[in-house]
């Protein structure tokens, strides 16, 4: 049997874990909540970048609910001495939809790659075959959440993109190594474009009825109120910690660079986050998302 043990490095690293974990659930995830409820509620007069707002809202959301609720609980975990898999590799930054799947809810897709692509016969008899596994794979992985129509069509919906980009990517130029204006630029564009198919999902996500999908897609093209631009400044306003602090992560290819810089840097950091729970931390209690499924 293989004692544990607990090293100065675990507890750190639990500590910035927890720490940003709950930033993510209380300071992020619960004040830019009510703005998506508030627009998932009220679709049918919600227009343009209004609803735009609103579903960024969501995706955000989601994101910094359950990615904190794993990072809170990874954090716990250290610092008795276990180790929990990651299991969300700064998704927002994929840069195709593969690519996706490979950060996001990663125990949930390797656990249907595994058992379900897999044993479905993945890629090995033939390029239809595998478009059929991939599709079939996504649709049992949106049923998963729930026998409702809006996770049929996710599923498919996510199936669809795995296919289009099995499809077409030996048309994709590689991404270039060099660290020149035009590689950076290429790899920027790919991760807007990846993330724009994210968010149009998590609508789909979101929406309780086939009637809202449509509503929200098309009342989209509209032009939007004033509403937006407070609701705006507040998405943007919770969202730079995350933005800021996951961006330093993909840059070092590190999710724990924060607990690798020195004394006083960790300290700015803590207090930082700290500080943020404190003051801006919602007082509403909001229950994990994902604890529903």
């Amino acid at each position: 049997v293989k004692r544990r043990s607990v090293t100065a490095a675990a507890i750190d690293a639990g500590i910035f874990l927890i720490l940003w974990g709950f930033f993510k659930k209380i300071v992020i995830a619960d004040n830019v909540g009510p703005i998506a409820d508030a627009v998932f509620g009220n679709y049918a007069n919600t227009y343009g970048i209004d609803l735009i707002v609103g579903v960024i809202a969501f995706t955000i959301q989601i994101y910094c609910d359950f990615s904190g609720y794993s990072d809170i609980a990874r954090g716990l975990c250290k610092l008795m001495g276990f180790e929990l898999m990651v299991n969300f590799r700064l998704p927002y930054f994929a840069v195709n939809p593969s690519d996706f799947w490979t950060r996001w809810h990663i125990s949930l897709s390797s656990w249907l790659r595994d058992y379900l692509y897999i044993s479905l016969g993945g890629n090995r008899a033939g390029r239809l075959k595998t478009y059929r596994n991939l599709l079939l794979t996504m649709l049992l992985g949106g049923l998963w959440h729930g026998a409702a129509w809006n996770f049929v069509i996710w599923g498919a919906y996510h199936g669809a993109l795995l296919v289009l980009y099995r499809r077409f990517e030996p048309d994709f130029k590689p991404l270039s190594p060099q660290p020149s204006l035009r590689a950076r630029l290429g790899l920027a564009a790919r991760i807007l474009l990846m993330f724009t198919f994210t968010v149009i999902g998590w609508l789909i996500f979101r929406a309780e009825s086939l009637e809202q999908i449509g509503g929200m897609l098309v009342n989209m093209l509209y032009l939007s109120t004033e509403v937006w631009l407070k609701r705006g400044y507040e998405v943007v306003f919770y969202s730079l910690p995350l933005v800021a602090i996951q961006v330093w992560q993909y840059r070092s290819s590190d999710l724990l660079v924060v607990t690798k810089q020195s004394v006083w840097m960790r300290g700015i950091v803590y207090g930082a986050l700290l500080y943020g729970l404190i003051t801006l931390g919602s007082r509403e209690s909001a229950e994990f998302i994902y604890f529903q499924f």
